[in-house]
């Protein structure tokens, strides 16, 4: 399944941020994975990121439509609101699962969920985040995910979310409580544990900042001297300057030479039990 989290950063002006990361294991049973599924995505013309975990195959293929006609400007205006936008893509996914084959139960996976997270284009520090489900048995819910006042959890779903909360519990109670490395420590430390066999892979990540007019960033991942991309390794490239890179301690590096950048903060994480 997913281990797919979503959180917050504050500073003393309110919301600085909202990042959204995700393993990269798609599985069939316990038995078979592919650990380069993508299952974060950022629009290149507007202020919104989401992220999806359950079933693989319908969510992967519509959101990614979806972006697609978004960023044409076919799904929404660029003046809407996080809400008018985030309602233009719950739509557009009804529609496309309502001529999905029925023969089978709809759904391989039984459900899947959506996290949508946004920022206001007239105001940039409003930060709007919803969570879309659909169950096979049940149908669609929506819904608005109130956002706290500190930099904290605000979304963990899928198979290993379990792992995650119970070990966040003790990320919490360390030195680096409630900021946004300490999620991200604890994210990948879950997941590098192996705790859950439904969650593998390499990190992904996306996020959003507060700074007025700018679009989301897609994250290259650097772990164990490699570099990953949406769940894709990257060895080779002409240059590796188009997208920002983090390590798994989430330290700002070179995409070249995959070391931390001389000027970036070392992000140090002493709770780590995975390797």
């Amino acid at each position: 399944m997913t281990l797919l989290v979503s959180w917050i950063g504050v500073d003393s002006h309110g919301i600085a941020s909202i990042y959204i990361a995700s393993d990269s294991r798609v599985s069939w049973g316990s038995t078979c994975a592919f650990d380069q599924g993508r299952k974060v995505f950022g629009f290149k013309s507007t202020p919104d990121i989401i992220g999806y975990c359950g079933d693989t195959l319908f969510p992967s293929m519509a959101i990614d439509q979806a972006i697609e006609l978004a960023d044409h400007g076919l799904l929404f205006s660029h003046t809407n609101t996080c809400e008018e936008r985030y309602n233009a893509l719950a739509g557009q996914l009804q529609q496309h699962l309502a001529k999905y084959p029925t023969e089978y139960g709809v759904l391989a996976g039984d459900m899947f969920q959506v996290l949508f997270a946004s920022r206001e284009r007239g105001d940039s520090k409003v930060f709007k985040c919803f969570l879309l489900e659909y169950r096979n048995k049940s149908g669609w819910k929506s819904k608005e995910i109130e956002l706290p006042q500190s930099s904290t959890v605000i979304a963990a779903l899928g198979s290993g979310k379990p792992h995650f909360m119970k070990n966040y519990e003790r990320y919490q109670a360390g030195l680096n409580n409630s900021t946004s490395r300490n999620v991200f420590h604890c994210f990948c430390d879950t997941i590098f544990s192996n705790a859950d066999p439904l969650c593998g892979g390499a990190p992904q990540l996306v996020g959003l900042y507060r700074k007025p007019d700018s679009l989301p960033k897609q994250f290259g991942v650097i772990r164990n001297s490699c570099r990953y991309l949406n769940g894709m390794q990257i060895t080779e490239s002409p240059t590796f300057e188009g997208v920002e890179w983090r390590n798994d301690l989430f330290e700002r590096c070179d995409g070249r030479t995959m070391l931390r950048l001389q000027d970036a903060q070392p992000q140090p994480d002493n709770l780590r039990t995975s390797t």
